[in-house]
């Protein structure tokens, strides 16, 4: 099932659409999509419940009794999501597990066992906070003003403080 197939997705949409039905989400299963997203490396699936997207990772078809529970495993966030209105919840918490119980899936776990080997980046950046000398590196340049956490419990009630706020060493 590459991802050039629609058939194949589509198939995937409608059983998926129809578990949402069943399940009472009538509304939300219209506005349902399923992909096939090769830029997914180490997670076998992606749900996104503001776009109505379930994205999976090409590399399921691989292992083909994956991708019905990871197809439910993701469905499930979207389910959670949906009962619960505009309320923030916790993305593997109660509601998700008892929507993995209703799509047939009841002790679901949070990650995926399969072998999607990750890569590793060597991080290009060095952060330090200037309170403690921590060193924090990080692969990608961090985008907005971040301080040092053990230094803002320590010394700020763990409020944001300037004087922690993490220096950029290398380029």
């Amino acid at each position: 099932m590459p991802p050039g197939h629609t058939a194949e997705t589509a198939v995937l949409l409608k059983i998926a659409r129809e578990l949402l039905r069943s399940l009472g989400a009538k509304r939300i299963a219209t506005e349902l999509r399923v992909e096939w997203n090769s830029r997914l490396k180490t997670a076998a699936g992606r749900a996104d419940y503001r776009q109505k997207l379930i994205s999976l990772n090409p590399r399921l078809v691989e292992h083909p009794a994956e991708i019905d529970r990871t197809l439910r495993h993701e469905l499930a966030h979207i389910l959670a999501q949906f009962r619960s209105g505009r309320r923030r919840i916790s993305p593997h918490g109660s509601e998700w597990q008892q929507a993995c119980r209703d799509l047939g899936i009841a002790g679901e776990k949070r990650c995926h066992t399969l072998p999607f080997p990750a890569k590793r980046y060597a991080p290009r950046f060095i952060y330090r906070c200037p309170n403690c000398r921590r060193d924090f590196p990080r692969v990608r340049k961090i985008k907005r003003t971040v301080a040092c956490l053990a230094c803002c419990r320590a010394h700020n009630r763990g409020e944001f403080d300037v004087r922690f706020r993490l220096k950029l060493l290398t380029v």
